[in-house]
């Protein structure tokens, strides 16, 4: 297991834009929602960028999905347009063809754990263990490391988001926009949610396991377009370099 040290850049604790949403049950998975203590901002949370042009977010989680995915990024390059896909590791070691695609064509990858847990229940031991495998497969499939990371559920302390920013300097990617397509609303539905919702600076939450929500994607990204907002993948809209321009090197991995 390796991790990786890189220049400094921007701190997420100034890029951070606290937005409230709205939490809501389920009853079969834990909902996914913004962690309770997540308006108070800290330097390891980013759930919104403050910018001054009119660029926003769009990612994708939970992913690949071997026939939907591909699906989303043809939909993205007829469009020349950038997202960031946080994956699962042990999807990203079953579609490692998908993910390289993913980064040659420009997106950026994200760690979003190896299995999919609830963190908030896990050790640090634990989170790290699920994180450093994740991210060791994205290395291996695409020659480099992701510098940010989304909890499954958006189930992940104050605490946790602090140590694994200590011990990895990992931010913790939130959201602003959640068109709650995991609940199955409909295409439709997904796309006015989000239309509705986005501003500069939004980080808009969705999942490319949904086939509601890529069917969403063509009125969303066109949508989004004709009202002047543009594009960008997380990092760019933080204000550091593209994800495959930025340099790395490896160095003896911290103990967690």
């Amino acid at each position: 297991m390796t991790t990786f040290s890189r220049r400094t850049f921007l701190s997420a604790g100034s890029a951070a834009c606290v937005l409230a949403q709205p939490q809501m049950a389920q009853a079969a998975a834990p909902a996914i929602s913004l962690p309770k203590d997540a308006s108070r901002r800290d330097s390891a949370t980013v759930m919104a960028v403050k910018t001054s042009t009119p660029v926003v977010a769009m990612t994708f989680d939970d992913g690949p999905h071997p026939s939907l995915t591909p699906k989303l990024l043809d939909m993205l390059k007829a469009r020349n347009l950038r997202a960031t896909f946080y994956l699962i590791g042990n999807r990203v070691v079953t579609w490692p063809d998908i993910v390289k695609r993913i980064a040659d064509e420009g997106h950026e990858i994200g760690n979003h754990s190896w299995s999919h847990p609830n963190l908030a229940k896990h050790s640090n031991a634990s989170v790290l263990s699920q994180i450093d495998r994740t991210t060791d497969a994205i290395y291996k499939v695409t020659g480099r490391p992701p510098v940010t990371f989304r909890p499954p559920y958006g189930s992940f302390t104050k605490r946790q988001r602090l140590m694994l920013y200590k011990e990895r300097n990992l931010p913790t990617i939130l959201w602003s926009v959640d068109p709650q397509d995991w609940r199955r609303p409909g295409a439709s539905v997904v796309a006015k949610r989000i239309l509705k919702h986005s501003r500069p600076g939004a980080i808009i939450l969705s999942h490319d396991i949904q086939s509601g929500t890529v069917k969403a994607m063509p009125n969303t990204f066109d949508g989004l377009t004709a009202r002047g907002l543009h594009f960008g993948t997380v990092s760019q809209m933080m204000g550091w370099p593209l994800w495959q321009k930025r340099n790395f090197r490896r160095v003896a991995q911290k103990k967690g």
